[in-house]
Parts: C-alpha cells; structure tokens; sequence
C-alpha cells in the first residue's frame, strides 16, 4: 500500500514539476564549446560548422535562459544556408529544443514537426513531439483550473452577498 501511495505522490509531483527527458547542459561544456570556436580560427570550415553546432546544442540545453535564446538565434541565422536534409533535421530539432526550454510549446511542435517531416521515424524526435504535446495538455488542465477555480470564488461571493441582503 506504501509503494502505490509513494507511486501516486511522485506521478503528481512530476506532474507540476514538468519534469522530461531532455538532458541539461552545464556552463562549463559551453565555455568549452565557445574555446573551441575561438581556438579554431585556421581549420576546415565543416569543422568550424560543427563546433558551432556543438555549441548550439549546448546553447538550447542550458538551465539559463539567455544561453537558450542565444543558441536559438544561432539556429535560426544558420537554418537558411543549410542544404543538407541531415543537418537540416538536427537544427530544427534543435530549434524545437530551444523553444520547448524557453517555453513557446507551440513554436516547439511546429519545429519538432518540421524536423518529422524530414525524418518521419526518429524517435528522439518523436519523443520530444509527445513530450511538447504533454505539456501544452497539462498547461491546459491547469489553466482550465485555475479558471474554474476564479468562476467558483466568484459565484460563492455573489451568494454570499445576496444572502446578507435578505
């Protein structure tokens, strides 16, 4: 009985604390992605593109929401020279990341949706896609609350009144 009222506590705990699957990124991996690109000034430029898109993973994964901005506006000043379907894909999932981490849900599906239609089978994507419809369905429950919630306050106080009027 423990184990199913534990079980209980953890779902709703998750359930408000949003928690995913997307994984975090520490400051100390973009400082290094940022040497990276500043150390690299005489290689190939396919070497330069990927330490960009390196740091632009690490940008979108951070706990800090101007390194999240900052990589999604990386993403999208690269997006339309990309003329590789692969890297295409990688960027528009990136960009779904960036949105869903900055929390524009809708702007992350429309991305996530992009990169499916590119890819149709990839489970990363597809992972994210559900995780981003989950939360614009729990943030509609909790609206839907919280309206219901300011509707109920409102007629008891109304009743309330008319009942020291009589």
């Amino acid at each position: 009985m423990d184990a199913k009222i534990g079980k209980f506590f953890d779902s709703v705990g998750s359930f408000f604390s949003g928690g995913d699957q997307i994984p975090w990124c520490d400051r100390d991996i973009i400082a290094g992605c940022e040497r990276e690109i500043a150390e690299s000034d005489s290689v190939s430029e396919e070497r330069m593109n990927e330490s960009i898109m390196r740091l632009s993973w690490a940008l979108v994964h951070s706990r800090q929401s101007e390194d999240v901005q900052r990589g999604i506006a990386m993403l999208e000043a690269s997006l339309a020279g990309t003329s590789s379907p692969l890297q295409k894909r990688e960027k528009l999932y990136l960009l779904a990341v960036g949105y869903y981490r900055s929390g524009d849900y809708s702007r992350s599906r429309q991305f996530v949706e992009q990169c499916l239609e590119i890819a149709p089978d990839w489970r990363q994507a597809l992972t994210l896609k559900k995780t981003v419809e989950d939360r614009i369905a729990k943030d509609g429950v909790i609206g839907i609350g919280i309206a219901a919630t300011a509707v109920g306050l409102l007629v008891g106080g109304i009743a309330a009144a008319m009942a020291r009027k009589k």
